[in-house]
């Protein structure tokens, strides 16, 4: 029985065979010049699962034939590191992929270190994780960082055609294949899997229906763990922020698929207060409200409350001036620009004056300390509301 996973029997040998990463790979692209001068840096691939950086690292060892190991950073035991160092120092030319590399630990690094630095060891680290963020600097200041682009429907079904051709007496069509592709959301191992499963599963036809049978729903990088969670959260928040209410119900739904309620309610709460502020005040309790409601009736109706009040945000008038207010405070506070407090607003201080015993609720007396008295933190921005309790402010203050 053959159990060899047909991704890896499609794996490429020489970087021409690479789709997708035309940025890197092709005429005149450092990776191909770098292969062409027979010389190769240590670097580190970034991206996306399943979009070539474990077949760019094979390539690259096949196409210059250098003695290459493949190492997980944290499965692998540093054992493995130091039979690696050893098999280096014998071979002369040396490329260790490892991996997960955002995860290797102190002592495999402080190993692996002095013989990159050397150049005993040419190291292709692979990551789905930003390297500038997750990744050592001792071993990011050795290593050139190359970060890989999400490869297209058209890519995937390319990958996909040729697969066909191994599998024996399949029964496919376009339609099927670029079904698949289009599930995969640009992860071709994934794309890979599910066309080996459904002909394996189904006496070799792969149609449409049987597709679905196997995985209905779209595969997308969402790892509660990895930079791709944060990508998510942070465009909704610049998609409310930017009054792209379709953009907000995207990654909305992408959190919701990901049943990942939480994330939710914290950042639509951020988002009320930081992004929507004082334009719209009584978005905080709606969508404190929405919360509950979602809390109290859970998935999959709590995708109804939660677009609504993010349709809200997202079409709501939007104003910064409070967190920018409350950090311009805090940022004299940082720089030690404080001061006492006045006397007569101290505790129990009798020169205080009570503003309810005077017109309007309000009698012209100092708050701040006496050094900054005349600070202004807060400043009015141009909407509707800002502007109505601005005017309110000033006619209790008899001004004009």
């Amino acid at each position: 029985m053959n159990m060899k996973v047909l991704a890896d029997t499609l794996r490429p040998e020489k970087l021409s065979d690479i789709v997708g990463q035309d940025h890197l790979i092709g005429k005149d692209k450092v990776l191909t010049n770098l292969v062409n001068s027979k010389h190769l840096f240590s670097m580190i691939l970034y991206g996306k699962p399943g979009i070539g950086k474990t077949s760019i690292a094979y390539a690259l060892s096949k196409e210059l034939d250098i003695k290459t190991k493949f190492l997980n950073a944290t499965s692998s035991k540093k054992e493995d590191f130091e039979m690696a160092i050893e098999e280096a120092k014998f071979y002369g030319d040396y490329i260790l992929v490892i991996d997960e590399i955002h995860r290797m630990n102190k002592d495999k690094q402080d190993i692996l270190l002095p013989y990159i630095e050397r150049g005993t060891i040419i190291l292709i680290g692979l990551t789905t994780s930003n390297p500038y963020h997750k990744i050592n600097p001792a071993i990011r200041s050795r290593c050139q960082i190359f970060a890989l682009h999400e490869l297209t429907t058209d890519d995937i079904v390319k990958v996909l055609k040729k697969a066909s051709l191994k599998l024996e007496n399949i029964t496919t069509n376009d339609e099927t294949l670029e079904y698949i592709a289009t599930l995969s959301s640009g992860d071709v191992r994934n794309a890979l899997n599910t066309l080996e499963v459904s002909y394996y599963s189904f006496n070799k036809k792969v149609t449409v229906e049987n597709v679905q049978k196997i995985n209905a729903k779209p595969v997308f990088f969402h790892d509660k763990n990895e930079d791709g969670h944060y990508d998510v959260l942070s465009a909704l928040q610049k998609s409310i922020r930017g009054s792209d209410v379709d953009a907000t119900l995207h990654y909305l739904a992408r959190l919701i698929e990901a049943e990942d309620l939480d994330s939710i309610y914290r950042r639509l709460s951020v988002i009320a207060y930081e992004d929507i502020g004082l334009a719209n005040p009584g978005i905080g309790p709606r969508l404190q409200a929405a919360i509950e409601a979602s809390e109290r009736v859970g998935l999959p109706e709590a995708r109804i409350p939660l677009g609504e009040i993010a349709i809200e945000m997202a079409l709501s008038p939007k104003s910064n001036s409070a967190i920018m207010a409350i950090d311009e405070a805090l940022n004299d506070i940082h720089k030690g620009n404080t001061g006492n407090v006045p006397e007569h607003i101290k505790n129990g201080n009798p020169l205080y004056k009570y503003p309810h015993n005077y017109p309007n609720d309000w009698v012209k007396q100092d708050y701040l300390p006496a050094n900054i008295k005349d600070t202004k933190y807060y400043h009015v921005k141009d909407n509707l509301v800002e502007k109505n309790l601005n005017k309110v402010h000033k006619e209790m203050k008899g001004e004009k």
